[in-house]
C-alpha cells in the first residue's frame, strides 16, 4: 500500500484525521448500503467497487499498526483521564465538594 492509495481510501469514506476501526466499519455498511447495485438502477457498480477497495486499504492499515499502551497515548485517547488527574486535587472540578472532604 502506498500513501496515495490510502489517502485515496479516506477520501472515500470521507474520514477526518482520526477515526476508529468502528467507525471505518460503520462508514463502510452506510456507503455499501447506499451505493449497492442491488438498491436502484441509478447505482454504478464502480462506485461500490471504490467503496469495497478502499475499505481493504483502511483496514489492512489498522491491521498493521502497533498500538502503543504508552501512559502518554493512553491520555491522549482518554481525555476524561487526563482532566481526572489534572483536576483531581480541586475540589469544584473533581466533583467533590469540600463537605465531602474528610
Amino acid at each position: 500500500m502506498t500513501y496515495r492509495e490510502f489517502r485515496q481510501a479516506i477520501e472515500v469514506f470521507d474520514l477526518g484525521e482520526r477515526a476508529t476501526l468502528d467507525q471505518i466499519k460503520t462508514r463502510h455498511r452506510e456507503l455499501v448500503k447506499a451505493h449497492h447495485p442491488d438498491r436502484g438502477s441509478s447505482s454504478d457498480p464502480e462506485v461500490i467497487c471504490r467503496v469495497n477497495c478502499a475499505y481493504e486499504v483502511l483496514t489492512a492499515y489498522c491491521e498493521s499498526y502497533r498500538y502503543c499502551f504508552a501512559e502518554e497515548e493512553f491520555l491522549e485517547q482518554v481525555p476524561e483521564e487526563r482532566l481526572r488527574r489534572q483536576f483531581d486535587w480541586d475540589p469544584v472540578w473533581s466533583g467533590r465538594g469540600e463537605a465531602e472532604e474528610d
